[in-house]
């Protein structure tokens, strides 16, 4: 299945590439000419967004495709990448587990050009197109051409956001230094990852790409030291907000967002496992066991994020009495798809713990099948339950370690309801064998 996707991806993109007209089956039938690569150093790269520029830094080490490393660059956080060839001057990045990939033509003047691609099935046709220059460091201003900003945006600051929709209020935590402006927005659905820009007199922009859609944040600050913008999502569409400086700007409660329905204690479902297998939780497997749930997706930056963090866990205390099941929502609604999915996942990740297929990425379904929750908000969310298979704790959304105090919080709640509950004790088989009969 892994090859099936791999030929219909690369199929997919050749007609981007006019030297690419060829299947990857069938490179090696090529005359033996010394294949192009880009040069090592670091790069500056232009995606166009309707019209908007949204710049990002990469940074590429090896001479050729088979040793190379692609590093996305954003303030302090690194994302590595392979690269693969396609043709004699055409290079294809995938973005890890995100089913997109970067496509480039390399140009006679060394510098690339070509698109950010969605790989999923029936979607390709979404695409950015960007250009890269490699020697140049900077992200929106040239070195010796900043304007002297007129404030200081270090602080924390209160977004609304105006939409056709409710909008849910974002907070920022900013750090200016001179010119440069870094930070990270978070939402009851997550962050942002870190972004990196500037201030240029009364104007601010910040970029961020790390493999999902290019993101861009610019506005302006008004006299009265607040701040009126647009957020461009990639591939997706823009949002007007405004921003207030507010040291007490803080999101609602992840813990009680998301609640089971009154009378309600237990979750159930049944969703096949990567293999095919139906799982539940009243399987002999999770009787007796603290169990944490993830519901994700590959597609979702804060799902990495919070998988990068709870795969090690497990790992270190998977002996304690405790399973973990991580059920993903993709971006079509196709099992075969969701092995190839989910199984980058689990390899990239090294999860030991089950993966379902709980079908397509859309909110409302999920709802649908987990008509225990009295709703559903956000990927990713994390369900506990304890050793009598009741629901202890839901938390919505995740703040990875970019958001610092944020991050420590959770990680420190976290494992103190896992300890409270893993010492609790083990119901006896006469506690299950009651619950089945529904006594």
């Amino acid at each position: 299945m892994k090859n099936y996707y791999a030929k219909m991806q690369v199929l997919a993109l050749a007609s981007l590439i006019s030297t690419a007209a060829f299947a990857v089956n069938k490179v090696d039938e090529e005359p033996k000419v010394a294949k192009k690569f880009i040069k090592e150093g670091i790069w500056r790269g232009v995606f166009k967004v309707a019209e908007t520029e949204v710049p990002f830094n990469f940074e590429l080490k090896g001479k050729d495709a088979e040793h190379a490393t692609f590093t996305l660059l954003n303030g302090t956080r690194r994302d590595d990448f392979h690269i693969k060839y396609l043709g004699q001057d055409s290079l294809f990045i995938k973005m890890n587990t995100y089913d997109a990939a970067l496509v480039a033509k390399i140009e006679s003047d060394g510098r690339i050009s070509g698109e950010y691609k969605s790989l999923v099935p029936g979607l390709q046709g979404n695409a950015l197109p960007f250009t890269a220059e490699q020697g140049k460091s900077y992200r929106f201003v040239e070195p010796g051409k900043d304007v002297a900003p007129t404030a200081n945006l270090t602080g924390k600051w209160e977004f609304k956001g105006f939409s056709k929709e409710a909008v849910p209020n974002k907070v920022a935590i900013l750090k200016q230094e001179g010119n440069k402006l870094t930070g990270v927005i978070m939402q009851v659905t997550g962050d942002s990852r870190e972004l990196e820009g500037t201030v240029q007199g009364n104007q601010f922009v910040l970029s961020g790409f790390s493999g999902p859609s290019p993101k861009i944040y610019k506005g302006t600050i008004n006299e009265d030291g607040t701040l009126s913008g647009e957020i461009s999502q990639g591939i997706y569409d823009n949002l007007k907000f405004t921003g207030v400086k507010d040291s007490q700007a803080e999101l609602p409660d992840p813990y009680k967002l998301t609640h089971l329905k009154e009378g309600v204690k237990k979750l159930a479902f049944t969703f096949p496992d990567l293999n095919g297998k139906p799982v539940s939780l009243t399987d002999d497997k999770y009787k007796g066991k603290v169990v944490i749930v993830e519901l994700v997706g590959t597609w979702c930056p804060n799902c990495t994020d919070q998988t990068v963090f709870l795969s090690p866990w497990f790992n270190k205390n998977s002996k304690r009495g405790v399973e973990a099941i991580a059920i993903g929502f993709e971006q079509k609604d196709d099992l075969e798809y969701g092995k190839y999915t989910l199984g980058k996942l689990r390899d990239k990740y090294n999860i030991k713990y089950d993966i379902l297929f709980g079908g397509l990425a859309d909110k409302r379904l999920v709802a649908d099948k987990l008509p225990a929750l009295n709703k559903f908000i956000a990927y990713p969310t994390t369900i506990i339950i304890d050793r009598k298979g009741e629901v202890r704790e839901i938390y919505t959304g995740y703040t990875g370690t970019v958001t610092g105090k944020y991050y420590d919080d959770y990680e420190k709640k976290f494992n103190k309801v896992l300890d409270e509950l893993i010492a609790e004790p083990v119901p006896s088989a006469a506690y299950f064998e009651a619950q089945a009969n529904g006594k």
